[in-house]
């Protein structure tokens, strides 16, 4: 296996102190250097035309920043302008001479403001047809966000908890409140908060485009800021209608895994049934953490006690805390952001002489398969089934694995 050294790793957080929307972040790339032309000429492989891409410089309660500006010809002088649903979309952006990450992360984007659409209101993906979400400017915001951190080499983006904004919107559908919601699925398991801005800060497009490609959520990692800087919304409330953002670079990564934040919460107990402990990891995973586990540890007064710890979202914290100090008795407990490294890794299935199983496959982007590990769940059920011992069946699908993966030199994620 090839040597993976600790390297250098460009990184953007995003400062939604006033919300955030698709020209938002298309204007604070622009603003922190994304050359225009560039972006220009990344939207041209779209084939898509009856628009244009200007950038105007405005000021905001004092401060600078850019404003993304999407000049979309009238309807009646253009055949591209028309209401699209996602299928349209994902062909537009599938037959275009974009990068293949470039497709994958706008798709994504894309599928998942079709989902929040459809389950608000109560219809199929395929019935959906976007309205604001799905006109030609939000394809643009999508796919040129996406396409302007690839041109600026960001390779990992951070974001801060989301400014929702308060009262109503008006749009397609009428009044509705804010956050939209669509916007309010969108954001679903990340932290959001009001102060009381009337208006609608956060927008569908916004709230998809970082949703989907943060990697965590809350204060700003350990970096170096060597970029900044500050895209402007159309409205103009009593707070700078501007998001920002920081690009720079942290060498608490290792190149090639996947780096990102978790939340760590720990507390010591002397003086609980140890019984609940089974309860309690039970009712955690239920929860959703990524981790529990226990710890035995001296503490004062020479008692033995238990040390409970939690890895979980950061933006779980909170969740977690109150859990803890509800169901045990604990009064108090401790909790920190780590950062994390950790292997690619997908599901793949493959065929053993007792039937498919699934297997996890940890590796490296563009380097090796490290690990193959067969899911214990499927070996359990077909050794149960099959009446063998499951060491047998886990050795079968560990063979079929290796003949399969540990073959191939490079490592592809989905």
């Amino acid at each position: 296996m090839e040597k993976i050294e600790n390297d250098i790793m460009k990184i953007a957080y995003f400062d939604c102190f006033a919300g955030a929307a698709g020209d938002m972040i298309l204007g604070a790339l622009l603003d922190a250097g994304l050359d225009i032309e560039t972006l220009k000429t990344e939207l041209a492989k779209l084939d898509l035309s009856g628009y244009d891409v200007q950038v105007k410089q405005v000021v905001k309660r004092g401060i600078g920043g850019s404003q993304a500006m999407v000049i979309i010809d009238p309807p009646r002088q253009h055949k591209d302008h028309h209401s699209r649903n996602l299928y349209d979309i994902v062909n537009i952006i599938k037959n275009s001479r974009l990068s293949r990450s470039i497709k994958e992360k706008s798709i994504t984007i894309f599928t998942r403001l079709a989902e929040a659409e459809a389950k608000v209101h109560r219809n199929s993906i395929e019935q959906i047809h976007f309205h604001e979400v799905g006109a030609m400017d939000a394809i643009i915001d999508v796919v040129g966000g996406v396409a302007g951190m690839e041109a600026m080499e960001i390779e990992a983006v951070y974001c801060s908890p989301l400014h929702v904004g308060s009262g109503t919107v008006q749009c397609a559908h009428g009044t509705l409140p804010v956050p939209a919601p669509a916007t309010l699925e969108l954001i679903r398991d990340k932290p959001v908060y009001s102060t009381g801005v009337v208006g609608e800060l956060l927008t569908p497009t916004g709230a998809a485009i970082l949703t989907t490609l943060a990697s965590g959520f809350g204060p700003m990692p350990e970096m170096i800021v060597e970029r900044i800087g500050y895209g402007a919304g159309e409205k103009d409330p009593y707070i700078p209608n501007l998001l920002r953002v920081s690009i720079g670079r942290t060498d608490a990564a290792i190149k090639g895994y996947q780096n990102d934040r978790v939340g760590v919460v720990e507390t010591n107990i002397d003086d609980m049934n140890p019984q609940i402990y089974d309860y309690l990891i039970e009712k955690l995973f239920a929860m959703g953490v990524m981790d529990t586990f226990l710890v035995p540890v001296q503490m004062k007064k020479n008692r033995p006690g238990t040390l409970v710890t939690v890895i979980c979202s950061p933006e779980m914290i909170g969740k977690v805390a109150d859990f803890l100090i509800r169901e045990t008795t604990s009064i108090g407990l401790r909790y920190r952001i780590d950062q994390r490294i950790k292997a690619h890794r997908k599901i793949e299935k493959v065929e053993t002489v007792y039937g498919p199983i699934h297997c996890k496959v940890a590796g490296i982007e563009g380097g090796e398969v490290l690990n193959v590990f067969p899911e214990y769940e499927d070996c359990k059920k077909i050794a149960s089934e099959k009446k063998v011992p499951i060491k047998h069946v886990m050795e079968k699908a560990l063979e079929a694995a290796s003949v399969l993966y540990f073959k191939k030199i490079y490592y592809t994620p989905d």
